[in-house]
């Protein structure tokens, strides 16, 4: 197992970060280090939550209670993040809600029961992600964050579709229970075992409906890329497009979370990132008259930037 603590940010980003490492060639030397510093901490944090670094949920709940009450506090991973932070001018409120969120993931059986358990989720584990970038990229007009928080969540959810059975296997479900009459993840794992079976095929349709809700949350990210400078523009609508891909090949399979995990070639990456960059004029340079759909939001109501 890759030990992500002892990595330099680049090689981290490297290691486990495909889509991200590819897109981050576009973004230049000072956003890239950047957005490749807040990326491998995030990462850590995620590696204390699974429990892959020793003592990792009870070195995680010390940071999440040192950023709460704004001490410097003594693990040496948020010591080395604080200068960058201080930096970047990351909101500790949103900090805290992404380890939130990571903490979730350590109860004995993760079992979220509906569509607004689900946003909430993907906002704390990946729209607080969305937030922090901003930071990164130099976007600090508020009505960019809105669209922000909806590409972070949109990439959770392709996440969540293309990880059922991964994650059914350490216990958790993160299919809203009401879609698909509250199978556990025992039942998940079992059901992968006959794809033409009822519970199977209701899994099929939760990963259809599911891939179908992170396409409205990527065309409201896609919406906020005017308020990025332009190779930050460039650089996450590459990222966007090569992770959606993910959840388009799953739709090419028929859904078949079964069949083992999604991922995009290096040929694929190019192809996904050509659009990326015709996309820029008719971005940039259009007048937009839309709004953020606030109805996206609606479940989130309480959290950071969530208006």
């Amino acid at each position: 197992m890759i030990q992500n603590e002892t990595l330099t940010p680049q090689e981290s980003l490297a290691a486990n970060g495909r889509s991200f490492h590819w897109a981050s060639r576009f973004l230049g030397a000072r956003m890239g280090d950047h957005a490749t510093r807040l990326y491998a901490f995030c990462r850590l944090l995620d590696d204390m939550a699974d429990g892959d670094i020793d003592d990792g949920p009870a070195r995680l709940s010390a940071i999440r209670e040192d950023l709460m009450i704004g001490r410097p506090g003594a693990d040496p991973a948020l010591t080395a993040f604080q200068p960058f932070m201080k930096q970047m001018n990351f909101s500790t409120e949103v900090l805290v809600a992404l380890i939130d969120g990571l903490l979730q993931d350590q109860a004995d059986e993760v079992c979220l029961a509906n569509e607004a358990e689900l946003l909430r989720y993907a906002y704390r584990v990946a729209g607080t992600v969305g937030l922090l970038m901003c930071d990164v990229l130099d976007c600090h007009d508020q009505a960019a964050k809105a669209h922000a928080i909806d590409l972070g969540i949109a990439m959770q959810l392709t996440n969540i579709a293309r990880d059922v059975l991964e994650d059914a296997q350490m216990g958790r479900r993160y299919l809203p229970g009401i879609w698909l009459d509250n199978l556990c993840a025992d039942q998940i794992v079992l059901a992968s075992r006959d794809p033409e079976s009822a519970e199977a095929l209701a899994i099929r349709n939760a990963v259809e409906r599911i891939l179908a809700l992170a396409e409205r949350f990527y065309q409201s990210g896609a919406r906020g890329f005017r308020f990025l400078p332009w190779r930050a523009h460039l650089a996450i609508a590459v990222a966007a497009r090569v992770y959606r891909q993910i959840g388009v090949q799953l739709a090419a399979t028929g859904y078949g979370w079964h069949l083992g995990r999604q991922v995009t070639s290096t040929s694929t990456k190019l192809r996904c990132s050509l659009p990326a960059l015709f996309s820029l004029p008719g971005r940039r340079f259009t007048s937009p008259s839309h709004r953020h759909d606030a109805s996206l939001h609606r479940p989130l109501e309480g959290l950071p930037h969530v208006s």
